[in-house]
């Protein structure tokens, strides 16, 4: 009895680590580090050096047919916890993903795919409180994507309460915006199978309403919430241009409130040759707001109170860049400038700044 109990479960053990061993999915982690010295104009600089670190783990395994499951995690600059997806590849159906990851999913990808060496115009150290059009992506979202034909494909994004929050485990987001409800994010990719060129038109679409339970305050809101983006990207050899425009409309009608915001930008980035590149790019922003009141004294000292109208605010930028790569070692420099920072339009507010940066991949 003994004996068959042995012989039974060595066979169970057996059987149990081939099982495994077909399931069986690989676990790699990649790592990155850079080190800037950054100069700014028109403001204290203070210490110029800084340091980010990061590190992704990637996760792939295989399922019966061929079709696979992926899993990203990325702790970026010592974050415990920064964003992560899991992704469900099929033979014919496409991609199905839960994202968590900032931005992803949706137009959030489009929020600028212009060509330069390195980063965005806003991405150079400037603050510049510029509003990007995100759409589903700042929340936690359902995504799909279909399979590419002929080189396009196209993206649809869901996320149930599009509330910008990123969930744990059993977690749920209780009341993080009582104003907003479902939303929904379609994105049609174009382009050629050799990426020499590229269309993409996106568009966002989240519902609102007009009270807001947690602040206990009516929003006073005009419709849905409304975002949407296209650009348009060509490659020619060693050269790539390309220019996108988009725009995000809040409902707001509260008094002075911001009411709509649009960004464009445009850029274009020279390969010399497989390890130096270099880039110039412009951008614009654009925010106007509801109109806004003001109190000047009436008959008998009784105030009247009048609406008047708010001029759009703007602010733009133009960046340099270079990028010079030897294998896992990269060398980079940004010189930027902007005008009308953080949408300064009273101040008409300049600065610059000069980044170099050397980064490495391991």
């Amino acid at each position: 009895m003994n004996k068959f109990t042995k012989i039974g479960l060595s066979a169970l053990c057996g059987s149990l680590a081939s099982i495994s061993a077909a399931n069986a999915g690989t676990m790699s982690v990649a790592g990155s580090a850079a080190a800037t010295w950054t100069t700014l104009g028109g403001q204290v600089t203070g210490n110029p050096i800084g340091m980010t670190t990061g590190l992704t783990f990637t996760g792939s395994g295989e399922l019966d047919g061929g079709q696979t499951v992926d899993l990203t995690i990325t702790h970026a600059n010592q974050d415990a916890y920064s964003t992560a997806g899991i992704a469900l590849t099929t033979n014919s159906a496409g991609t199905f993903k839960l994202s968590s990851a900032e931005g992803s999913g949706g137009i959030g990808g489009y929020d600028d795919n212009m060509p330069t060496a390195w980063e965005e115009v806003w991405g150079t150290g400037i603050t510049t409180n510029v509003n990007l059009q995100k759409g589903v992506g700042s929340s936690m979202n359902l995504n799909w994507t279909s399979p590419k034909v002929l080189g396009s494909k196209l993206i649809i994004a869901y996320a149930p309460d599009n509330d910008g929050t990123q969930n744990a485990n059993k977690a749920v987001s209780v009341s993080a915006s009582d104003a907003f409800g479902a939303g929904w994010d379609i994105v049609l990719d174009a382009g050629t199978e050799n990426g020499g060129f590229n269309l993409f038109v996106g568009a966002s679409e989240t519902e609102q309403t007009d009270q807001n339970k947690t602040q206990q305050s009516l929003k006073s809101l005009g419709g849905d919430h409304q975002e949407g983006v296209v650009g348009l990207k060509i490659k020619l050899g060693p050269v790539a241009v390309g220019a996108q425009v988009s725009a995000e409309r809040l409902r707001t009608q509260s008094v002075n409130a911001t009411s709509y915001y649009a960004n464009s930008s445009f850029g274009i980035a020279f390969n010399v040759n497989d390890d130096l590149s270099v880039s110039y790019s412009r951008a614009r922003h654009l925010q106007a707001k509801t109109k806004k009141q003001n109190q000047i004294p009436g008959l008998h000292g009784q105030p009247v109170v009048l609406n008047e109208y708010h001029p759009k605010s703007w602010m733009r930028g133009e960046s340099i860049q270079v990028a010079y790569t030897i294998g896992g070692v990269g060398l980079k420099y940004a010189q930027t400038e902007y005008d009308n920072t953080a949408y300064g339009f009273d101040t008409k507010t300049a600065r610059e700044s000069r980044i170099v940066q050397v980064s490495l991949a391991f």
